[in-house]
């Protein structure tokens, strides 16, 4: 009777382990390219989604601070790119299309240099401030800059 429990909750522990394990990236849709500068917004994105959560946490400032440099990072990379969605706009209005993206870009950086500079400081409070400025921005330029999904 006790090998019989002993199986049952060991067979149960390992098909709750195989369910609990790390789900693959879902592939891009259909249509949907694969690019460089998805990639940097990939990562940047993947740090900021982290930093939001461990933000208020003073203890945390050393780590928030790495993955601020990561956002910087993959930031200043992606600045040097240019959008998919600019094969969409006009041809005479493509150089300003990346043109106003590179503004935004550069305006993204000075707000995470700001954030570098308040974790630096142990300001938490406005730390947190400049992340959901971020988010904002973040918003904002996916609206104006990224290529729409097509969704089914």
């Amino acid at each position: 009777m006790k090998i019989r429990l002993l199986l049952l909750s060991l067979l149960f522990s390992l098909v709750s382990a195989s369910a609990l394990q790390a789900q693959p990236k879902p592939e891009k849709e259909e249509g949907e390219e694969e690019t460089e500068l998805g990639d940097k917004m990939d990562r940047m994105g993947g740090a900021f989604r982290k930093l939001k959560r461990q933000a208020a946490d003073a203890s945390k400032n050393e780590e928030s601070l790495k993955l601020v440099a990561t956002i910087r990072e993959s930031a200043e990379a992606s600045t040097h790119l240019e959008p998919a969605r600019k094969a969409d706009i006009p041809a005479d209005a493509q150089a300003k299309f990346v043109t106003d993206y590179q503004a935004k870009m550069k305006e993204t950086l000075a707000v995470i240099d700001e954030l570098a500079a308040a974790f630096k400081a142990g300001n938490n409070e406005e730390a947190g401030k400049l992340i959901a400025k971020l988010g904002e921005a973040q918003k904002a330029g996916h609206k104006e800059f990224k290529r729409p999904s097509k969704k089914k």
